[in-house]
């Protein structure tokens, strides 16, 4: 008996897989408001009604998706910093693991870019909170490698390389580069950076 529930459950949370998954290129094509809740359902394989069984309506579904990538974000930062010892280490580590982050999910970083003034007011809050973490995360990871650094300054030099790394994928897609491409020069140029100052 317990069997037939536990493959329920795990259909259920891959159907909720595939609608975060849809609405993230669906958003990322369109802009939330240019996405109905029936476009969602197609592009996931069900009824416009049916994504209602997973979610609120379309604005949840937007904070499931930008609410949970940020707790992605916070929770492998963390374990990247607390598995690494070594400073220097730690930081490359960290590096790779954002530059992973941005080559293989462009469509959540346009969503957030774009929509995040579509999120409910809890999920905006929820967002701004799990993102001040993860940048003090590498604000931290800095701070071991050059501790005669301003915390200000480490924050803006986070940053700044966010903002480098977050972009470029949009022009890798574009001029259809490789991410295997786009990954070390990401890297290098993140690194030098972060330690060129």
């Amino acid at each position: 008996m317990a069997q037939p529930a536990n493959a329920r459950a795990q259909a259920k949370a891959n159907r909720r897989t595939v609608l975060l998954n849809s609405a993230a290129s669906l958003f990322a094509q369109r802009g939330f408001k240019g996405v109905s809740i029936e476009d969602l359902g197609a592009a996931a394989g069900v009824s416009g009604p049916a994504v209602y069984r997973h979610f609120n309506g379309k604005q949840a579904l937007l904070g499931a998706l930008l609410v949970g990538v940020s707790e992605d974000l916070l929770a492998g930062g963390k374990s990247v910093v607390e598995s690494t010892p070594d400073a220097a280490a730690a930081l490359r580590a960290l590096v790779a693991f954002h530059v992973d982050f941005a080559v293989t999910k462009p469509d959540v970083i346009r969503v957030q870019d774009r929509d995040f003034d579509s999120l409910g007011e809890e999920d905006s809050s929820a967002v701004r909170s799990l993102q001040r973490a993860y940048v003090e995360l590498w604000v931290g990871a800095l701070g071991r490698l050059f501790p005669e650094r301003d915390a200000a300054v480490r924050r803006l030099q986070a940053h700044a390389v966010f903002g480098l790394i977050n972009s470029t994928p949009h022009s890798v897609q574009m001029h259809r580069e490789p991410a295997a491409t786009a990954r070390p020069v990401l890297e290098a140029m993140a690194w030098a950076g972060l330690t060129g100052l």
